[in-house]
């Protein structure tokens, strides 16, 4: 299957690394991808939206043959990319895992609260966090981190995500939450929460504990492959 890792804000394809080899060690066809304006801190941002990274994604699916699988792996802002290549290729993504994230709605938005420019959103540093979100960070990692990452495009971040067609539902999905007990994700979609926009009306879901904090890629990246693998199937 080939298996598409969408990073988050700020990351790269090297946010991958720890748990790229236990994929392909399964079988699968790994593409960890850098998205446009994340190649370099000097890249041009000032053009780049949300629909230019899921343009982006959606190109990628259509070079596959028909007759070979697709799945999307998406981690926290990437989600919202994620769901909107399914909803532009429905018929060619077989299932996505979505990495404490989840897939929003009809002008779900990623983040407008860090600090940016019409271009630039550049990471804020760890303090702009909360505590579970660096659960497990030690200031070694987050340096290590930190060290990596690169001012995301401000309206890849800040563009509403528009859909339009419903057969996006029937994707089978997996949430990977690590900054919550799954319990308590069940809980807010069961009182209808408008913040998990259509998660809740997924065809096929599953919900899987990881705990530890937002970036289990690098603090829990063998646990997160584990479950990456099983939720990707044969």
């Amino acid at each position: 299957m080939h298996t598409f890792l969408i990073p988050g804000l700020w990351l790269d394809a090297s946010s991958w690394d720890a748990i790229n080899p236990a994929i392909e060690a399964a079988g699968h066809h790994t593409h960890p991808l850098t998205m446009p304006g994340l190649e370099s801190d000097a890249a041009d941002r000032s053009h780049i939206t949300l629909d230019s990274h899921i343009d982006y994604v959606t190109h990628l699916i259509d070079e596959v043959p028909g007759d070979e699988k697709v799945a999307l792996v998406a981690h926290s802002g990437g989600a919202l990319v994620a769901y909107g290549a399914i909803d532009r290729r429905p018929d060619r993504v077989d299932r996505v895992v979505y990495v404490d994230s989840w897939p929003g709605g009809e002008g779900s938005i990623v983040n407008d609260e860090v600090p940016h420019d019409d271009a630039d959103m550049p990471f804020p540093g760890w303090d702009a966090f909360d505590e579970a979100d660096v659960r497990d960070i030690t200031p070694a990692l987050g340096e290590e981190i930190a060290a990596h990452t690169h001012p995301s495009p401000s309206h890849a971040a800040i563009d509403p995500l528009h859909l339009t067609d419903e057969r996006r539902l029937d994707v089978p999905a997996t949430i990977v939450v690590s900054t919550m007990p799954a319990e308590q994700m069940q809980e807010f979609l069961d009182q209808g929460a408008a913040w998990l926009g259509d998660t809740g009306r997924l065809s096929s879901l599953h919900i899987v504990d990881l705990p530890t904090g937002h970036w289990p890629q690098f603090t829990k990246p063998g646990e997160l492959s584990e479950l990456v693998v099983e939720a990707l199937g044969d």
